[in-house]
Parts: structure tokens; C-alpha cells; sequence
């Protein structure tokens, strides 16, 4: 790639990285489609996209971690229960109808938006529930479930995740963002670059970029979401929300 090329993929990359770290995902939304439309055809867009997103987490985990906000229990409990979903969904990934499965993705994806919406107070206040056996079994399933979707499929997994644990457990957006970030960032997304990685090929001379835009973006975006309010975090994910959302149906 041209010199100009390769800062356009620093760029935009930075851009929507910041974003996603600061709504708690939805990166695909912008750098997805443009590896796409430079050239790459959709697998190895997928794959290269996703090893880049791992640096999203890195950056974003630096920034929260001296926070100190996270539970290591919690965070382990969240890692474990998506892994598995996400090694089955990066090999169903050839088996599955993917533009059908993007549409009812897009659905379910502007779904949380305009729930999030129309639950003003959601999200605001860190109020834990469901810390029980039951509930984490139930709660375990369900992450396992869209760590499926996130090993299959190309954005907005990172959305769910971070709605789920606020809806499910209690959190507030700013500690849910934490721990998508961490853990759909570097663990849930690098297995899935591991798993596409052994299954379809990888542009290597398009990576420093990427994962220089991506490591930037995701510590900008973790510092803005440390020091915004609840109630900002919670407009940009929905405006992210129904963003990726759109433009899974329609692409």
C-alpha cells in the first residue's frame, strides 16, 4: 500500500476505535467495510479486522486497569462463559448464511438501542442482581451464546455483551464498557482472530496501521468513558447501537 493509504488506514481505524471504546463496541461499523472496500474480500477482511480489534483491548485494558474498578472474578466468569461460543462460531462462520444472519443480527442490534433508549435510568446506577447460582448460570448461557456470534460474525457482538451485563447483573454503563472492552477486546476477539486465523488468510503488510489506529483509539476512548458521565456513555451506545445496526441490514 501507498504511504497515504496506510495513514488513511491509521485514521480511520483511530476514529472508530474511539468510538467503540468509549460505547463498549461496534469498531465494524467503520473499519470493517473499509478494509472491504480497499480490496480485501470479506474473510480476510474478517480475519484481519479482528487481530486489529485485539489491540482495541489492549489499549482500552492500560487505561481501565488503573482504574481499578474491575473484579477478577467477575472478568474470569465473563472470559470463560463467551470462549467456547466463540471457537464454535468462528467454525460455523463457513457453514452459516451470512447475509441473512447479518440482517437478523442488524434486527436485534438497533434492538438494544432503542431499548437503551427507552429506559432512561438503565444503566446509571451500579445496583448488582442475579449474583446467585441461578443467575450466573442463566447469565453464563446467554454470553456464551453471543460469544457465538461474536466468533461468527463481523460487528457489534461487543454491543451485546455490554448491555446484557448491565440488564442481567446490574452494572453501570461506565464499569459494563470496562469489562467488554478487557475481555470481548482482547480475550473474546483474539480467540476469534486465532480461529479465522487458521481458517482463512491474513493481509499482514495491512496490520501495523491497524493496530496502531486500534491500540490509540481504544486508550482514548477508555480515558473519555472514565471520565464521562453515565447518562454520555449511555446516548453514544445507543447512537453506536442503532448505527451497526442499520448498516447490517442495509450493507
Amino acid at each position: 500500500m501507498l504511504i497515504s493509504e496506510q495513514f488513511l488506514l491509521l485514521l480511520i481505524s483511530y476514529i472508530a476505535n474511539t468510538f467503540s471504546a468509549f460505547a463498549g463496541g461496534g469498531a465494524g461499523l467503520i473499519q470493517l467495510p473499509m478494509l472491504i472496500f480497499l480490496g480485501l474480500p470479506f474473510s480476510i477482511a474478517l480475519a484481519t479486522h479482528k487481530i486489529a480489534s485485539v489491540a482495541l483491548g489492549v489499549g482500552a485494558t492500560i487505561r481501565h486497569l488503573r482504574s481499578g474498578k474491575l473484579s477478577l472474578s467477575f472478568a474470569l466468569f465473563v472470559l470463560l462463559s463467551g470462549i467456547p461460543g466463540v471457537i464454535t462460531g468462528g467454525f460455523m462462520i463457513i457453514q452459516v448464511p451470512e447475509r441473512q444472519a447479518e440482517i437478523a443480527l442488524g434486527v436485534l442490534t438497533v434492538f438494544l438501542g432503542v431499548y437503551s433508549w427507552s429506559k432512561p435510568n438503565l444503566g446509571q446506577q451500579y445496583q448488582p442482581i442475579h449474583h446467585n447460582t441461578s443467575g450466573f448460570i442463566i447469565g453464563g448461557i446467554i454470553l456464551c451464546l453471543i460469544g457465538l456470534l461474536n466468533g461468527s460474525l463481523t460487528s457489534g457482538t461487543g454491543l451485546f455483551v455490554t448491555l446484557w451485563i448491565i440488564r442481567w447483573f446490574g452494572l453501570d454503563y461506565k464499569t459494563a464498557v470496562a469489562y467488554t472492552l478487557v475481555l470481548v477486546g482482547i480475550f473474546w476477539n483474539g480467540t476469534g482472530a486465532l480461529t479465522l486465523g487458521m481458517l482463512s488468510t491474513i493481509q499482514w503488510d495491512w496490520l501495523p496501521a491497524l493496530l496502531i489506529g486500534s491500540f490509540l483509539g481504544g486508550y482514548t476512548g477508555a480515558h473519555l468513558a472514565i471520565i464521562s458521565k453515565n447518562q454520555w456513555i449511555k446516548r453514544i451506545f445507543e447512537l453506536i447501537t442503532i448505527s451497526v445496526g442499520i448498516k447490517l441490514i442495509f450493507a
